[in-house]
């Protein structure tokens, strides 16, 4: 069997993550206490008490989810290392794409952690020097998609609004200007969509409106040290194993402002082949899309004990 690996993006957290298998784990105990010696705030407790309306924060959430996906890793490797140890590809879903690279030592933990947290704060931050949007649609083929978007952005590039997520045939997430996303939802129910839902989020992640982000975050990156990584990581941006430590770093910059094609990352792991998946993190939503992405292979969750137990017996 071929494994690879799968790891949630923002919109996964929830009050409460990762405090059962920090308490059964110590290795998943050391994970959570050293993400608050490395970023000087008490993660953990925002995880595991909130309240909610801090830990949905893009601050805290990014960083949340990385290290609950990597705690979720290293117990995994613990008690299944023949399963884990030795995974054929990995790929994460955006925020994601950091915690992949971890696992398959790209980039250290504590490196990671603080390009996410910052990560966090200059999405926001763009997300407030110009209001934008997200909204899910439903029941569109993606070209369709594409063409809705062109239609409501305007000519003179003042209000854009672009696909942001290709997450399965059918399910695509569209980021922009409000107007222009608002626009978009409308041409989306007259082009057919069973659903245009408009998402809480703090920001156009994934669009045009993420460029004063990129600076800051290259900048960053470019202090780091990318090393040879273990096993390939599918980027988000080209839904190809990524080259070496130079590419990871220019293609997690380039992801702030590019879509996450993650149905055809999928694919590239299926073409690879790749027949079964492990999720690491919290919640289980990209077993969820894997219903479509990858129908009739098997998708596993590791974001709780139980499962843990239940996989590695």
């Amino acid at each position: 069997m071929s494994l690879a690996l799968l790891f949630p993006g923002q919109g996964s957290q929830a009050v409460g993550m990762g405090h059962e298998l920090a308490r059964r784990y110590p290795v998943a105990a050391r994970t959570f206490e050293e993400a608050d010696e490395i970023l000087g705030v008490p993660l953990s407790r925002i995880m595991w008490e909130g309240p909610a309306e801090e830990l949905v924060l893009t601050r805290n959430a990014q960083p949340a989810i990385l290290v609950h996906s990597v705690a979720a890793f290293r117990v995994a490797k613990e008690l299944a290392p023949e399963k884990i140890g030795a995974p054929a590809m990995a790929a994460g879903h955006s925020l994601g794409e950091f915690s992949a690279h971890v696992a398959a030592g790209t980039l250290l933990f504590l490196d990671a952690l603080g390009a996410v947290r910052l990560r966090g704060e200059l999405m926001y931050a763009a997300g407030q020097s110009r209001e934008g949007a997200m909204a899910a649609l439903l029941g569109l083929e993606d070209a369709e998609v594409e063409r809705v978007c062109r239609e409501a952005s305007s000519p003179s590039g003042d209000e854009v609004c672009v696909p942001a997520n290709f997450n399965t045939t059918g399910q695509v997430v569209i980021s922009g200007d409000t107007a222009a996303v608002h626009r978009a939802m409308e041409g989306a129910k007259a082009a057919g969509a069973k659903r245009a839902v408009l998402l809480e989020v703090s920001g156009a992640f994934h669009s045009p409106l993420m460029l004063p982000a990129e600076e800051g975050l290259r900048q960053r990156l470019e202090g780091l040290t990318f090393h040879a990584s273990d096993f390939p990581v599918v980027s988000n941006v080209t839904t190809g194993p990524v080259p070496d430590g130079i590419g990871a770093r220019d293609l997690l910059v380039r992801q702030l402002t590019s879509p996450v094609r993650w149905s055809e990352s999928i694919a590239t792991m299926l073409d690879s082949g790749v027949d079964r998946f492990v999720e690491l993190g919290p919640g289980a939503v990209l077993c969820g899309l894997n219903r479509r992405n990858a129908k009739g292979f098997d998708c596993v969750s590791l974001g709780e004990p139980d499962a843990m137990e239940a996989f590695s017996t």
